[in-house]
């Protein structure tokens, strides 16, 4: 109960989810200056879970592929400090294993878009990979079906691309 309590007063995983509301709301601007403002409070060294979250989502407000590349990095290496244990203490953080195929997959769609399908293919790879820590059943509520989905259209694009 006291962990529930100190994760629903984590401001800045409330202030990095209004921002996300924001993004899917179309409003891709306002998005990338609030993520632009949090990262710089939240620094290089801030807690891994908030810059691994808000790096994910500030790549897809990016409008060059290398600064979207760029933010995906960061998410990654955000994601490799961020312990279990630190992401429990926020209610809707899926457990850090669950992270993993979709920062990879991610990474494979900078590269496709930056036109290294070497690099795409590996990222490719390692979502695959860690996929299977994801639910098949739906009790993530689609999650893990959907990161699979999206990985196999990826795959299918790279493909016609790059047999």
């Amino acid at each position: 109960m006291a962990e529930q309590q100190e994760a629903s007063k984590d401001a800045v995983m409330t202030r990095i989810g209004q921002a996300i509301m924001l993004l899917h709301g179309g409003d891709r601007e306002e998005a990338r200056n609030r993520f632009g403002a949090l990262w710089a409070e939240i620094g290089e060294d801030g807690d891994a879970l908030h810059r691994c979250t808000l790096a994910h989502y500030m790549a897809d407000t990016q409008d060059d592929p290398g600064d979207e590349l760029a933010w995906d990095l960061r998410a990654l290496t955000a994601a490799e400090g961020l312990t279990d244990e630190r992401a429990d203490k926020h209610r809707d953080t899926l457990a850090v294993r669950a992270f993993s195929p979709l920062l990879h997959l991610s990474l494979a769609a900078d590269y496709a878009k930056l036109q290294r399908p070497d690099a795409a293919w590996i990222h490719l790879h390692r979502a695959r990979q860690a996929s299977d820590v994801l639910a098949d059943d739906g009790t993530d509520d689609g999650y893990g079906g959907g990161v699979r989905a999206a990985i196999g259209r990826l795959e299918r694009r790279l493909w016609d691309q790059w047999p």
